[in-house]
């Protein structure tokens, strides 16, 4: 069945059957709930039935936890990466939000479930906590609007390879070495060697330049140098430096 000419009446009949399977008595759009489902002393179970994952769906189950805590979010199963995604991504906001969930195939009507109502404590990552104040520490200023898209952001990976992009207009060439040294820059021959910008040129075994999309750069981001040079000074004068 296209999804496009799928009902959420449609998915009744699948989810029906497979709560009578389990012993209970079902019954359709009782008060608010789409599907209300009782077996002896046990809490009602409540199915709120959708089309696709959409945010009213999780408002209406959220709401419905006021009568019960057994409750299900019910779509259909659909296919490829898409579906895989969207399913992985909901199946964590369920989780999140003490939900349970299934998902019905429409060719045939089977229900899988991967996920039963069951309350939830955020676990605690100590590492990405840690990692986000590194990037927190590390960045220089506030250059980026909060709500922005993720491309073109300024991180602070970005600022330090700035920080070497202006350095070695200044010195022209240099070692890795004091490169990291003068401009502050711990990763220095990692970010020049690894050149995701296109800014640098190795010349000798650990001696870097400008490449000419470095002296590009380095007007296309006059703003953001001056505004690390700002946070962190840099060396405006180049003296004494080997090769």
């Amino acid at each position: 069945m296209p999804k496009k000419n799928i009902r959420e009446t449609d998915l009744y009949a699948p989810v029906k059957r497979l709560l009578e399977g389990q012993g209970y008595e079902v019954k359709g759009e009782v008060g608010s709930a789409d599907i209300v489902a009782v077996r002896n002393d046990e809490e009602p179970l409540v199915v709120e039935l959708k089309t696709g994952f959409s945010l009213s769906l999780f408002h209406q189950a959220v709401d419905r936890q006021r009568i019960t805590d057994v409750v299900y979010v019910a779509v259909p199963r659909g296919s490829g990466r898409n579906f895989a995604v969207s399913l992985r991504k909901n199946l964590h906001l369920c989780r999140r939000l003490g939900l349970g969930l299934m998902t019905i195939r429409m060719k045939d009507g089977h229900v899988e479930v991967p996920l039963d109502p069951a309350p939830y404590t955020p676990r605690k990552m100590p590492r990405h906590q840690a990692k986000l104040l590194k990037e927190f520490a590390r960045l220089a200023g506030d250059p980026n609007r909060g709500g922005s898209t993720r491309t073109g952001l300024v991180t602070a990976y970005r600022q330090d390879a700035l920080r070497c992009l202006n350095f070695l207009r200044k010195a022209g060439r240099a070692k890795a070495a004091v490169v990291a040294r003068q401009a502050g820059v711990e990763n220095a021959r990692r970010i020049m060697a690894d050149n995701h910008y296109g800014w640098f040129d190795r010349v000798e075994t650990g001696i870097y330049t400008l490449s000419i999309n470095g002296h590009r750069g380095c007007a296309e981001y006059a703003d953001q140098i001056t505004q690390i040079s700002n946070d962190r000074q840099m060396p405006d004068r180049v003296a004494g430096i080997r090769h």
